[in-house]
């Protein structure tokens, strides 16, 4: 038996596609199903206008803290605001950790945008908030499984102008474990697990 890749984009993926129940409706434009699969098979994706705005805003924050940003930009003073967040925090930081749900063996992995004294910051950019947006996520789970001393994750969302806090305790975060004991559930039920082990072998 091998190892595979579990992570939160691929999570947050699969629970998109079952909430918005594919099968339901077959004339929306957008088709969380194909979406998936273009996920699970690990297709090149194009980015998007909101991927491309999410970097930009990110880099900047990153620029502030060392100093070589434009204070002229229109989102400097939002980004500067999530700058003083993470001042003194480690950026960009790689983590993994090896577990086992119903017998998988796997490669919990994550990047967290910045990790400063117990507390894990993510970046959001994002065209409107409200309050309670990431409530459901998998990414404060899955972060706080993978960083056993870390007590909080806040999320950072901000349209360029306003930043919006959410935070969450590590007390009041559920298990990422039933979430992804369901995932492998349901790959073995739709014949898709195969696919799973080969394109997210791991060593």
């Amino acid at each position: 038996m091998g190892r595979y890749l579990m992570t939160h984009s691929l999570l947050a993926s699969w629970l998109y596609t079952m909430k918005e129940n594919p099968y339901e409706d077959m004339t929306t434009e957008r088709d969380p199903m194909s979406e998936f699969m273009k996920t699970l098979r690990r297709d090149p994706t194009p980015t998007t206008e909101a991927m491309q705005n999410g970097i930009k805003f990110e880099d900047m924050v990153t620029d502030i803290i060392n100093g070589c940003a434009d204070p002229n930009d229109p989102w400097y003073a939002a980004a500067e605001k999530v700058a003083r967040r993470c001042a003194g925090g480690v950026l960009q930081y790689k983590v993994k950790k090896t577990i086992e749900v119903g017998g998988v063996s796997l490669l919990l992995y994550g990047r967290l945008d910045c990790l400063k004294a117990g507390e894990i910051i993510d970046i959001k950019f994002t065209k409107s908030y409200d309050t309670g947006k990431f409530f459901s996520s998998t990414q404060h789970p899955t972060y706080f499984e993978l960083i056993p001393e870390a007590r909080q994750f806040t999320y950072l969302a901000s349209n360029g102008s306003a930043v919006w806090p959410e935070t969450y305790r590590r007390e009041e975060a559920p298990s990422i474990f039933p979430v992804i004991s369901d995932f492998l559930d349901w790959l073995r039920a739709t014949d898709l697990m195969q696919v799973y082990q080969e394109k997210w072998a791991t060593l």
